[in-house]
Order: C-alpha cells, then structure tokens, then sequence
C-alpha cells in the first residue's frame, strides 16, 4: 500500500508540470530568446556592413582623391557607429538603443553620399573591385533591412506577450525583471513623401 501514495504524488507532479507547461509561463522567456536572438542577427548584418566598408573606401580613394572630405565623414561614422555597443541585454535601454540606431542612420547617410561621388567618376563606376563592393553592400543593406524587419516582429511578440493576460501576470509573478524591449524608429525626414522634380 506504500506504493499507492507515491504512484499518486507522482501522477500529480505530472499533471501539474503539464499544465504549467501548456499554460504559456515559459511564453515570456521564450520570446526573449527569441527577440535576443533576431537582434544578433541585426547586429551581424551591421558588423558585415562595417567591415565592407574600409574595402570601399580604399576603392574610392584610389580615383577621387579630390573627395577627400566624402570619404573622411564615412571613416567617421563607421567608427562611431562602431564604438556604440548596445547588446541584447541592453535592448530595454531606451536611450542607448537611441544611440546606437542614430549611429547606423549617420553611417547610412555618408555611404548614400558616397555612393553618389562614384557617379561623377565613370572609371570608377566600371572598376570592378567597386562594383563587387557596390554589390555586396546593397546586398548587406537588404539584409539589414530584412534583419530589422525580424527583430521588429519578435519583439512585438514580446512585447505584447508581457502587456496582455495573462503573460503580464506570468510575468509580473515568475520574471519581474523582463521589461519591453525597444524596437526601430525612422527619422521624422524619412517619414515624408519625396520630391521628384524633372
């Protein structure tokens, strides 16, 4: 009859662990990891973004001399946006993730210019060293594009997941420190139709 009793306690523990388990209380870190995991991801195609750059540049260099200061500004801004380093456990941080994103739209902006200097040098337009490079940073700037677009979507996920019922009481009872994770905004300039003009 002693085993009665433990063939009870032991049903009973299984049944409570798969309730717990169906109920969605590992829902929140198991967006997290999700959410941590996509903004990797951003951060690689960024990385990837980066070390194309100097190739780029040296590319440039070699036929427009005279665009010294175009090509300064990118240096400039690959070293800034490569200097902040906001990582998955500092996504919740309004402020730095600010900062980051504020570096990569900076970058963003001189690679546009520089890119734009290329078409007043039409050898350069057809060395082959810059259209490989050409190619291979548009391909990265998709892949930023898709990366971010990922991040967003995870994080919504999780986002939600701890302000609705009942993840925000999982949350609030088993995970007090998970906290919204921020996501990208677009600059106010971005936002506006652009102007084509003939």
């Amino acid at each position: 009859m002693a085993f009665l009793p433990r063939l009870r306690a032991a049903a009973a523990a299984l049944v409570v662990g798969l309730t717990l388990s169906a109920c969605g209380i590992n829902n929140v870190p198991t967006l997290e990891e999700q959410a941590k995991g996509a903004w990797s991801e951003v951060q690689n195609q960024y990385q990837r973004r980066a070390d194309l750059i100097p190739n780029l540049v040296e590319t440039v260099k070699g036929y427009a001399k005279q665009e010294q200061d175009t090509l300064t500004k990118v240096t400039e801004a690959r070293a800034k946006a490569t200097s902040i380093k906001v990582d998955a456990s500092t996504i919740t941080d309004p402020e730095k993730f600010k900062q980051f994103q504020d570096a990569q739209n900076q970058l963003s902006g001189a690679l546009g210019r520089l890119i734009a200097v290329s078409e007043a040098y039409p050898d350069l337009k057809s060395n082959q060293n810059f259209l490989a490079l050409q190619s291979q940073l548009e391909g990265t700037e998709n892949r930023i594009a898709v990366a971010r677009r990922d991040y967003i979507g995870t994080v919504r996920a999780y986002n939600t997941e701890l302000r609705t019922i009942p993840g925000r009481w999982i949350a609030a009872i088993f995970y007090p420190s998970a906290k919204p994770m921020e996501t990208f905004t677009t600059a106010p300039e971005n936002q506006a139709a652009p102007k084509v003009t003939f």
